[in-house]
């Protein structure tokens, strides 16, 4: 039977990718249906069909969540008991449950990432464990295998977790390898496809003795013979090459490897994660880059780092370090922390162990307000200072100034004709308030810097484009005052931390020498008792306490420049003030100059 069917446009979104689009189920029988499509730039589009026209649905509401959002399920499948329950997981590897209702969200739990481990990709909720209530299952980007169940708790509880190799790009649970025997089955980037199986792989043969089946010694036996030969072929292959490398006419073609990265700001300890994944194993990395970054340690990274000094005056190299990795290392975790104000490009240049030797670039920005992250609510009691930018812009230019400037902005403008976005300052606790139009850009900070910063680099962007720009800037004193209060606590702590490592040397040697430390006052056994913690805290965070010098050096300066007046003579002074830090003498310090 032939069948007539007529192309219909109903409407354009941004480009899209695989199994983006759905149809939402009809109130009646063959009635009109709503559809609902994501597209690359980050907008959910959901229309229906009146009168011949697409008609744009209005977003009911929004739900905070403790992170960026990277992977949503149904809780149980089916939206749990009210249908409307519905399981997150963050890129910065944070759980949880949020139930949506008609008119407003409601968080019922939140698992915090405590242990550090990476982004959750993939979620799935199947009984493992047997009990009668499903579970829920967790892949995350670092090969991570996590299994919650709830018992009689509201929040799920950890109860298995395994570490495979490589990102676990899906997780599912069901029965595959032997009846009634449940599993986990995973699939991860470079293409395997594995089993967390309920089966007992030894089966014991008498008191205190394990014997691996039948079945299993076959498949060992298999595989073995599987190795043999594929170490034969790889043999016969390489010899091929080198005897074709040989002739005068041989091409040599540089295979392309895919390479699976990201680069993600860490709200708890304000850092940037870059995470490069390869399908095969990683010879080396070259990180390069043209603005000053600290890179912090990585317990999970096993690679050998060496540093190149760099002349940063003549050739903008601020960092270069080569990473060699061990033998069949797919994945390469780093942790950077960068400085507001100073803005560039950071690259990394993959070297795959294949042959020949080919290597990839890869290129992040950093932002110069690279610290900040997008929230959904601030302060506004807080006082905060003001920065007016009037031109002629259009909403598309001043769009592209603030992606230019900030973290977690999308590339495309936002529809309407104003938009507002709020970010938190991950490191500090500042906030910032932005909002632009066409024509007009108003910022607010509870942090001078922040104003000064955005100040600086909104100008040389205009000037790039040779647009003329209007600027005002209203400034509030007690913001000063309410910055210094927030960076006391951190300041503070460093400042007894870098005291407590410096004595513990000398107090080790003073051990050695008495047979004991029962002489010591409590203060100093609590040091020794606690060397290592304290060591490895202290490695954690270098320069750190040379940062919150920084940012206190940066708001003096700032505070003045815009009374128009040049202190950076002051500054050694306001260091000895530092070294012997007191929060009052500090702030009178600000107040007296």
């Amino acid at each position: 039977m032939n069948m007539a069917l007529h192309r219909v446009d109903y409407l354009q979104v941004g480009v899209t990718s695989q199994k983006t689009m759905k149809l939402l189920p009809a109130s009646k029988s063959r009635a009109t249906q709503k559809v609902v499509i994501g597209a690359h730039d980050g907008v959910v589009t959901c229309f229906g069909m009146k009168k011949g026209e697409a008609v744009g649905s209005d977003v009911m509401y929004e739900a905070e969540i403790p992170g960026p959002p990277s992977v949503l399920a149904l809780h149980n499948g089916n939206g749990g008991d009210s249908g409307e329950d519905v399981l997150f997981g963050t890129s910065d590897g944070k759980l949880g449950l949020i139930q949506v209702t008609p008119s407003k969200p409601v968080h019922k739990w939140e698992i915090q990432n405590e242990k550090k481990r990476g982004g959750i990709l993939c979620i799935d909720s199947f009984d493992i464990m047997g009990d009668g209530v499903k579970d829920v299952l967790v892949g995350r980007d670092d090969g991570m295998v996590e299994v919650y169940s709830f018992d009689n708790a509201a929040e799920p509880v950890l109860r298995f977790d395994q570490m495979l190799s490589e990102s676990i790009t899906s997780i599912q649970g069901g029965c595959v390898g032997t009846d009634n025997y449940d599993e986990i089955v995973v699939s991860t980037y470079s293409g395997w496809v594995t089993g967390l199986t309920t089966e007992p792989i030894h089966k014991e043969s008498g008191p205190g003795e394990l014997k691996i089946n039948q079945e299993m010694q076959n498949k060992i036996a298999s595989l073995r013979s599987e190795l043999e030969h594929l170490q034969y072929k790889v043999l016969q292959e390489r010899e091929n090459y080198q005897q074709a490398a040989q002739s005068s006419t041989a091409k040599t073609a540089l295979s392309s490897i895919s390479i699976n990265d990201k680069f993600t700001l860490n709200k708890d300890d304000a850092s940037y994660s870059l995470i490069l994944e390869v399908q095969t194993a990683i010879d080396n990395v070259l990180i390069q880059s043209d603005v000053p970054i600290d890179l912090l340690d990585v317990d999970k990274n096993s690679a050998v780092v060496s540093f190149s000094s760099c002349d940063s005056e003549s050739n903008d190299n601020f960092l270069l370090a080569t990473y060699r990795c061990q033998a069949n290392t797919t994945r390469l975790e780093l942790k950077i922390r960068s400085i507001e104000g100073q803005y560039g490009t950071l690259q990394a240049y993959v070297t795959p162990r294949v042959q020949p030797k080919t290597c990839q670039v890869r290129q992040y920005h950093i932002k110069p307000l690279s610290l900040h992250q997008r929230t959904h609510l601030i302060d506004h009691d807080r006082p905060m200072n003001t920065l007016t930018l009037t031109g002629q812009f259009s909403f598309a230019e001043v769009h592209s100034w603030v992606v230019f400037c900030l973290p977690e902005v999308p590339e495309k403008p936002p529809a309407g004709e104003c938009v507002t976005f709020y970010f938190q300052n991950t490191f500090l606790d500042t906030q910032l308030e932005s909002t632009y139009r066409k024509g007009e850009g108003v910022f607010k900070s509870d942090n001078i810097s922040t104003i000064s910063i955005l100040k600086d680099v909104l100008s040389k962007e205009a000037t790039k484009r040779k647009i003329n720009l209007n600027i005002s800037y209203d400034i509030n004193e007690v913001s000063v005052k309410h910055t210094l209060k927030l960076i006391h606590p951190k300041l503070e702590y460093q400042l007894l931390l870098a005291k407590k490592v410096q004595l513990i040397d000398a107090l080790k040697e003073l051990q050695v020498h008495e047979g004991n430390m029962n002489f010591l006052i409590p203060e100093y056994r609590s040091i020794l008792e606690e060397a290592d913690h304290l060591l490895e805290e202290y490695k954690k965070q270098p320069a750190h306490l040379e940062r919150l010098y920084g940012m206190i050096t940066d708001l003096f300066i700032d505070k003045f420049k815009f009374k128009g007046t040049n202190v950076k003579t002051k500054v050694p002074l306001l260091l000895e003030i530092l070294d012997s830090y007191d929060q009052n003498t500090l702030i009178a310090f600000f107040d007296a100059s």
